[in-house]
């Protein structure tokens, strides 16, 4: 008995946008919370960054402190800290080479999640910012190029 699977099987990878992408101040894109939390180990925490009210940097615990800062504070990022994020695996420059590896692995399907700050940086825009559009569309014409198809949440 040969073991298969099924003809329309969708075999594949997934990323997310804020873990892969990178890029995060380029082309319009908005601040989330990734891009102001720091890398972390065992042996030190993750920690979310911000101005307070006086211009003074902060940090405060991001794990089981839900990232509360200060009242009057606002998120930032410090050039003191390192943000994983901020270059991430840099899909946002290296997509088409990226998903030419992911057919030459015999991809059929590519899960990606859009990261909302690019398409509406400020969360409240009355237009989408046509630079996150056009990276979004530039990505699923070049899946569609190789026959990948993308599965895409928000």
């Amino acid at each position: 008995m040969t073991k298969a699977f099924p003809k329309n099987f969708l075999w594949g990878g997934a990323i997310s946008a804020n873990q892969a992408e990178g890029a995060y101040n380029e082309d319009g894109r908005g601040l989330v919370a990734t891009d102001v939390t720091t890398g972390g180990s065992v042996n030190s925490p993750r920690y979310m960054t911000y101005i307070d009210k006086d211009g003074n940097p902060g940090k405060v615990p991001a794990m089981g402190h839900n990232g509360k800062i200060p009242e009057g504070a606002k998120h930032a990022v410090l050039d003191t800290e390192h943000y994983p994020n901020h270059m991430a695996v840099d899909f946002y420059h290296r997509y088409k080479e990226d998903i030419k590896m992911f057919a030459e692995m015999g991809y059929s399907v590519f899960r990606l999640s859009i990261s909302w700050a690019r398409i509406s940086p400020n969360g409240d825009d009355k237009e989408p910012n046509q630079a996150g559009l056009d990276f979004y569309r530039s990505v699923f014409e070049e899946c569609r190029k190789y026959n990948i198809e993308p599965l895409v949440s928000i």
